[in-house]
């Protein structure tokens, strides 16, 4: 019995030494890949005139309004004005086309034979929050320059990438620069309201017109810095896909009644059931796919300890997927998440209610659709008394390559600029204008070239939107070293130029 004994321990002994063993030789491994012949550009710009030129840009108070009477029409005329005046190199050697009060250039490029590309943005802004105005360092329309700093509404989204794609095709321009395959470049008057009219109009142009792109390149992601967890390297995440959305109405129904005799169940108490059960059953989702293709990436870049989680996801699967879903930022990457966002009840303090609606917004992870999470929902909280009502939405996004040439001259071109940074591919968790111009591109990448810090998160959509003149330079950088990489081959890169 004994010798039984022994022999069992020095097995188990052996066994987790050789796991041990296994877990170390992985991690060790699990590092950057070389990327030797990569050498950061040294592009000299004016720094002073293109932090002026976005200030400008921001002055144009191009709000879209979810109701169109809110709208100034004149505000985004003077835009189209202002771009056409600010930059005439480029509207003299590229063809310009309005499509509604989105703008369509034309860069026609050497070889016909090559499919072209597409550079967007948008140029709209979400409204400032009535009562806000005086939280903002600095007025929210005034593009005011402090300290280095660009403030107002478009400073991150997406007047910076509008200007930023002006900006770098001038400069282009005034290298000489031919580009080998056509370029489009495409600003959105709506893309805040949907993107119909604007990306929408101009998707059916291209159709009829038989342009099909190779890839497209819209707002998306960004050059993380201490906003991934676990990372303290730059990371840009270029996002290849995104995700859809679905909103449903989770509707109970009673008799009704007087509150001073209330039953011991209502409308309201089964409605906050069904909730509750919705948020304690979140939609199944984990590492699989792009997830995986992510954080493969970036973990590379992490320290000894979390390298090993990742290196080593046959043994450590269920712990990463713990701590990444107790995250909001990974979690919304693992899976379709559920945001209950509006609640309707009685008309009177003292009626029970013969109808109470919760109405829910689902972020579509590509590995689901529509019906999936709607019967997902259907099966989780439908009874006697609740019932499920679809309002509509649409699916997510087409998984785009990341092994095509044009993710890896975007992959590239960061590397160029920024060093030997994390680069992977990521998944977008909003929406953007590619929902439409993915219908003409083989692949559609969502990535800004700027630099995004925790602290910045608050100023899309919010209060304090903001950009350094040194990180909106940076972008620019990163826009001409893309553009510098259209040619079927690159025997010369316009990046080197000091």
């Amino acid at each position: 019995m004994k010798k039984l004994i022994r022999n069992t321990a020095v097995a188990l002994v052996t066994v987790i030494i050789a796991i041990g063993a296994i877990v170390i030789i992985r991690t060790l491994n699990h590092t950057p890949p070389p990327y030797s012949d990569v050498a950061q550009v040294n592009i000299q710009l004016n720094e002073a005139k293109l932090a002026a030129n976005l200030a400008a840009a921001i002055r144009f108070k191009t709000v879209s309004y979810q109701a169109s009477k809110g709208k100034q029409n004149l505000e985004f005329s003077n835009f189209i004005d202002w771009a056409v005046a600010t930059y005439p190199q480029l509207n003299e050697a590229l063809a310009l086309k309005l499509v509604n009060q989105s703008m369509l250039y034309k860069w026609q490029g050497a070889n016909d034979a090559l499919k072209p590309i597409l550079l967007t943005g948008h140029y709209d802004v979400v409204p400032v929050i009535p009562g806000s105005e005086t939280k903002w360092q600095q007025p929210p329309f005034s593009g005011n320059i402090v300290d280095g700093v660009i403030w107002g509404r478009g400073a991150l989204d997406d007047k910076s990438g509008v200007v930023g794609i002006l900006q770098a095709v001038t400069y282009l321009l005034e290298q000489g620069f031919q580009p080998q395959r056509t370029v489009y470049l495409s600003f959105g008057h709506d893309e805040e309201i949907g993107g119909r009219n604007g990306a929408g109009a101009i998707t059916a142009l291209l159709k009829e017109q038989g342009v099909q792109l190779a890839w497209s390149l819209d707002e998306g992601s960004f050059v993380f810095d201490g906003i991934f967890p676990g990372l303290d390297a730059l990371m840009a995440s270029i996002n290849v896909a995104e995700k859809g959305s679905i909103t449903l109405d989770i509707v109970a129904t009673a008799p009704g009644g007087h509150s001073s005799m209330p039953p011991q169940n209502n409308a309201v108490s089964d409605l906050a059931k069904a909730i509750t059960k919705l948020q304690d059953n979140p939609v199944p989702g984990g590492l699989g796919g792009l997830s995986t293709e992510m954080f493969d990436n970036v973990s590379r870049y992490m320290p000894f300890t979390m390298r090993g989680l990742f290196a080593n996801q046959w043994l450590f699967g269920p712990v990463i997927d713990q701590q990444l879903s107790a995250s909001a930022t990974t979690n919304a990457m693992l899976r379709t998440t559920t945001a209950p966002t509006m609640l309707s009840g009685s008309v009177k303090t003292n009626v029970l209610p013969i109808e109470a609606i919760a109405t829910v917004n689902f972020r579509i992870h590509p590995r689901d659709n529509k019906q999936s999470i709607e019967d997902y929902v259907t099966a989780l909280v439908a009874s006697d008394t609740i019932s499920v009502r679809a309002r509509g939405g649409i699916n997510a996004s087409a998984v785009s390559d990341w092994n095509a040439k044009g993710y890896a001259d975007i992959a590239q071109s960061m590397r160029e600029v920024y060093g030997d940074i994390a680069v992977a591919p990521g998944l977008m968790i909003a929406g953007s204008d590619s929902k439409h111009y993915g219908q003409v591109a083989d692949n559609a990448y969502r990535f800004n070239p700027f630099i995004l810090a925790a602290e910045d998160l608050t100023g899309f959509h919010g209060t304090n939107e903001k950009i350094s003149v040194a990180n909106f330079a940076k972008g620019v950088r990163g826009y001409i070293q893309i553009l510098s990489l259209i040619h079927i081959s690159e025997p010369t890169r316009l990046g080197m130029i000091s």
